[in-house]
Parts: structure tokens; C-alpha cells; sequence
């Protein structure tokens, strides 16, 4: 592909990654439009990319870390609400959340972008869940038969500052839970003890309650077939802390996102 056109297919990626790393757009789009002129200067950056969207990105990373843009003056009216509070995050931590949450990027995509390693975007992805935990703190509902792995859950939720409001090992006390303090998120094993499912209950629960839900199994591979509505957010087992960690960050902060978008649609 051409670089123009390779460039030209990423460059709405990313304006939305830069705007949302400034908190304000006139900052985001002056750091894409350097980056663009750094590229066009040295059109050798992709000669030896095998993966151009990772170095279009480093290429952006760099003007980024390299001047003033994200200090640019603008009046707080004018700044993006959702990214105002990115924006207060520190930086790297900021760009690794941003880079793995928002632009889909693996942990050692990401480090390459980053100069670092992948354990380090992961610490990074970490504090920057905390961050944001401070901003958007809820009540968790755990679903979840085994309890060392609910204990595990339970502790990275609040490591994070948010609060458990319960621990279910069946579909009925998932319920009933819910019902007795209304969830601001929930995490959810599929198979639970009494061969109940935690989908269920989940589905039970969402007309209740407008929540984002993680699902966490076994056997990923039975509910990524492509053949139905799939989990927006789906763990395998075992999984590391830090992704756990991360993904609930994101699922609580795109939801608001979503969330506040949808108010002002209806304005």
C-alpha cells in the first residue's frame, strides 16, 4: 500500500488518539499534523515497518514526547469532557491505557510503540486503572464459584478503589444480590456450582440494571464464534491480574463515555 494512502486510512485513528491523549482537540490535531510532517520529511520511517500502524504510532509518540503540544493553552470549555480526565492521568501511563484500550493495540505492540517492554506497559496499563478508578468508583458484583479465584477478583477490585458488594456462587444469589444493592459493574464466570449460569443471570439482570459486564470462563472459544451476539468483554482463565485490571477500567470508562454520549443525543 502506497504511504499516502497507508497513512491517510489511520489518520481519523489517529486524531482520536491524540485529542484523546491532549484532552483538547486543537493540541491532539497539532500533534498529527507534526507527526505528518515528520513522515512526509522521511518517508524511509516505513521501508522497514512490518507493521505500519505500529510505526505510524511511534512516529506520533515521539512528537508527542518531544515538545510542548500537550502543555498548549485552551480554555477548559473547549476541552473533550470524557479525555479532560484522561488528561490528568500521568503521561506514560496514560499513553499505554490509551494505546491497549482505546486503540487496540497489544501489550508488546504497545511496548514497541512506548520504547519499553511489555511488563512495563502492563505496570503502566495498571496505574493508570487506578488513576481512573479514583474518577469513576462503583459497586462491583462478583459472580463466581471458586473462591480463591473470587478472592483473587475481589482484591483486584479494590486495589482499583472500587467496592464488592457480594460474591455469588449461583444464579439465584447473583440475583438476589443485585437486587438487594444494584451493581455499577459486575464480573461473571459462566458456570457457576449449582450448574447454573452466570450468563443467565447476567441476562436476567441487565433490564434491571444498565451495567457494563465482564465475563470470565474457561472456554472462551464458546462464545467467540461469530454466530451471535458476543461479550464486549470476555476473560479467559487463567488470566493475569493486570489484564483483568485494565479491562475493567476500560469497560467503566467507555461505558460512561457511551453513557454521556447518549444523554447528549437526546438533548
Amino acid at each position: 500500500m502506497p504511504n499516502s494512502q497507508m497513512v491517510s486510512e489511520y489518520l481519523p485513528f489517529m486524531r482520536r488518539y491524540a485529542r484523546a491523549l491532549a484532552g483538547r482537540q486543537s493540541a491532539g490535531d497539532a500533534c498529527v499534523e507534526a507527526a505528518l510532517k515528520a513522515i512526509l520529511a522521511d518517508r524511509g520511517i516505513f521501508e522497514a515497518a512490518t507493521r505500519p500502524r505500529v510505526a505510524l504510532y511511534r512516529v506520533l509518540t515521539k512528537i508527542w514526547n518531544s515538545t510542548d503540544l500537550n502543555d498548549t493553552s485552551e480554555p477548559r470549555d473547549t476541552q473533550l469532557p470524557v479525555e479532560r480526565r484522561l488528561a490528568q492521568i500521568p503521561r506514560l501511563p496514560r499513553q499505554a491505557f490509551l494505546l491497549v484500550s482505546l486503540e487496540g493495540f497489544s501489550e508488546h505492540e504497545t511496548a514497541e510503540i512506548l520504547d519499553t517492554d511489555a511488563a512495563a506497559v502492563r505496570d503502566l496499563v495498571k496505574e493508570a486503572g487506578r488513576e481512573l478508578a479514583a474518577e469513576i468508583a462503583t459497586d462491583v458484583l462478583i459472580i463466581e464459584d471458586e473462591a480463591l479465584i473470587a478472592m483473587d477478583l475481589e482484591r483486584l477490585v479494590e486495589d482499583l478503589g472500587h467496592r464488592v458488594i457480594g460474591v455469588a456462587r449461583t444464579h439465584s444469589k447473583a440475583v438476589s444480590i443485585a437486587k438487594a444493592h444494584a451493581p455499577g459493574l459486575i464480573l461473571a464466570d459462566i458456570h457457576l456450582a449449582d450448574n447454573s449460569s452466570g450468563l443467565d443471570a447476567v441476562n436476567e439482570l441487565l433490564p434491571m440494571f444498565e451495567v457494563p459486564v465482564i465475563f470470565i470462563t474457561a472456554y472462551p472459544e464458546r462464545f467467540l464464534t461469530g454466530e451471535r451476539p458476543e461479550p464486549a468483554f470476555l476473560i479467559a482463565k487463567p488470566f493475569q491480574p493486570t489484564a483483568v485490571s485494565a479491562i475493567i477500567s476500560q469497560a467503566l470508562f467507555f461505558e460512561r463515555n457511551a453513557r454521556r454520549s447518549d444523554r447528549r443525543a437526546t438533548a
